[in-house]
């Protein structure tokens, strides 16, 4: 729903639930229209034609203030900026307000009825108030009464030092010796948690807490903020200034925050979902500290979806790792004043941020195949990890991925050509793996394939390393040009392949067999002669070629269950794309510019 609302009261009404968030959970919006009992209507803006809201706040008790009612009244009503240096400096033995009632009505009628809702607040206490630090801020509870539409109970949310100069400080409504260091806003943050009830849905809330979170004034004003967002309405193509300064302040949004790690106690909900029972919850949820210029990590533990005769999703937990906006930020801090297209074209990479990654485990899937009617899709990970870092222009260098326990039922038939081959085989489900281990040396010029592996349960494995040379800072160049001749540059120093046969070899032979009608006993040596005189007579003239050809022969024959091909460039400078080319026409061309050694076991 859109509101038409001036610049300066919506500035106070924003500012209002920024200094009461420690306080009064979000609710949907503060009053354009005051009411209150005994006491001065606060001013407001002219009324939308659809929707009325009203604040009342029947009573105020303040102990020692130096404030007067009326004031406390109009700023707990919305008026934060006009009384802001008055807020500042609040001195107070107490001040406790036992009720604020929100109501947000409709002029429009909906099948005859015009809906209303209403957010109570109770008991808003805060004590040992000095020069604008709470040494406590407590909310007994709130409720949210929708009639048909829905209602909520919630419970105790409560604060430490509450420093509401700070508040406005950050957002630029005082002026004077507020320090530009960061300092503390609040500490020790609780939130009781509560329930929800709603057509077809029901809630139950876990508790929240933040151990403390600091802040720094902004740079913008949130005034100047809020007029620059007003002035974009309708606009399909804000200039390069206004671009730049958006991007600024976005900018200095991101360093001005430090917090501890916040904890979520999660959430539970069941209900309906087109008539099915259908039940939704999370167990928990942690996120990591924020710092200036980091966007902390967030996990999620016990994620839990289910639709009662359709399918179920469940994720042990997911971690989205944090992000580290340095970059980008620096990119910005260092940008002219009006930034345009092709500002955005030519540092596109140094505006990518350093994101660590992601992992999740213990994922559960069983939901209808939208592609196959009467299908379903059944599979689980065990666990997959995704680390990124060492970024080099907006690329990460040292890259780790691994995945395990990937148990997936295969179905009877597929269009997937690799699948139908494990189909035909006899499989029905595989139960897989994968890592994928490689980093970049800048001092050395060269990428470590540490591990290329993939891992089938009873199956087999297969891993890769090696180490690629003149891999310079030209292959992350921001020039693609470069970027791509110095790819073309990059030459192979030494491989190694490792296979360990846990079950394949059976299966394939067996398959074989039954379609010759044969056995696996007589076929396996069999093939091993075959495989063992292919190598010798590629690599004829190798010293080592009778050595790889036993190998290889002892492998296939289920004599040894490891193989090992190690592979080493005879030039230390490695095997370039030339070599390589030359290859394609004479295989042999290669043979005396490696060394090439294998053992099986």
């Amino acid at each position: 729903m859109m509101f038409s609302i001036n610049v300066g009261r919506r500035l106070g009404l924003l500012a209002t639930a920024c200094l009461l968030s420690v306080a009064l959970p979000a609710t949907t919006a503060w009053a354009q229209k005051t009411k209150t009992k005994d006491a001065p209507a606060v001013q407001a803006a002219e009324p939308v034609a659809a929707t009325a809201f009203t604040i009342d706040i029947p009573e105020i008790d303040a102990v020692d203030s130096n404030v007067d009612d009326d004031t406390l009244r109009a700023i707990f009503s919305g008026g934060v900026a006009d009384n802001a240096d008055a807020l500042a400096g609040l001195t107070a033995t107490s001040i406790t307000i036992p009720t604020i009632t929100i109501t947000i009505g409709t002029t429009t009628t909906v099948d005859g009825d015009a809906p209303q809702s209403t957010v109570t607040f109770n008991d808003l206490v805060l004590t040992d108030v000095t020069d604008g630090n709470a040494a406590s801020v407590a909310l007994a509870g709130w409720s949210v009464d929708a009639g048909d539409e829905g209602t909520g109970e919630f419970g105790e949310v409560s604060a430490a030092n509450f420093n509401i100069a700070g508040v406005l400080g950050l957002y630029g409504l005082v002026d004077g010796d507020t320090p530009s260091e960061m300092q503390t806003i609040y500490t020790d943050v609780s939130f009781a948690g509560g329930t929800f009830e709603a057509p077809d849905l029901s809630c139950s809330v876990g508790s929240m807490s933040v151990g403390e979170l600091k802040a720094r004034p902004l740079n913008t004003s949130f005034a100047e903020t809020v007029s620059l967002i007003k002035s974009l309405e309708g606009q399909d193509d804000p200039s390069p200034e206004t671009i730049g300064t958006l991007l600024r302040i976005y900018g200095d949004f991101f360093t001005a925050f430090e917090s501890s790690p916040a904890t979520f106690d999660g959430f539970d909900c069941s209900g309906e979902d087109e008539g099915r029972p259908m039940s939704f919850s999370i167990a928990g949820m942690t996120m990591g500290g924020m710092s200036p210029g980091i966007y902390p990590s967030i996990a999620m533990d016990g994620l839990d979806i289910a639709v009662d005769g359709d399918g179920t999703i469940k994720v042990g937990n997911l971690t989205i790792k944090e992000m580290d906006l340095s970059g980008p930020l620096a990119a910005i801090a260092a940008a002219p004043a009006a930034l345009d297209e092709a500002w955005f074209m030519a540092n596109a990479r140094a505006l990518v941020p350093a994101f660590e990654g992601f992992a999740f485990s213990d994922v559960v899937v069983d939901i209808p195949d939208p592609e196959a009617d009467g299908e379903r899709i059944a599979a689980s990970i065990g666990n997959f990890d995704l680390t990124l870092g060492a970024y080099f222009n907006g690329i990460p260098t040292d890259v780790l991925t691994t995945a395990s326990n990937i148990l997936v039922d295969l179905p009877e038939e597929t269009d997937d050509e690799q699948l139908q081959q494990l189909i035909d085989l006899g499989i029905t489900s595989v139960d897989t793996g994968f890592t994928v281990d490689a980093s970049w040396s800048e001092a050395e010029d060269t990428i470590t394939i540490d591990e290329l592996s993939l891992t089938g349960a009873d199956l087999a494995t297969v891993a890769l390393s090696g180490t690629l040379g003149n891999a310079g800072e030209a292959l992350f160049s921001l020039d693609e040009n470069e970027a791509l001749a110095a790819a073309m540059g990059v030459a192979i120093r030494s491989l190694k392949l490792d296979i360990d046969d846990a079950g394949l070899s059976d299966i394939v032979l067996a398959r074989f067999a039954a379609d010759q009608g044969s056995d696996p006993a007589t076929l396996r040596p069999v093939y091993a002669g075959l495989a063992e005189g292919s190598v010798i007579g590629i690599l004829a003239g190798a010293a080592e070629a009778q050595k790889v050809g036993a190998a290889l022969s002892a492998f296939i024959s289920g004599k040894a269950k490891h193989l090992t091909i190690d592979m080493t460039s005879k030039d230390a400078q490695g095997l370039g794309m030339l070599d390589f080319m030359a290859a394609e026409d004479d295989p042999t061309a290669l043979i005396g510019k490696v060394t090439i050694d294998a053992t099986a076991k």
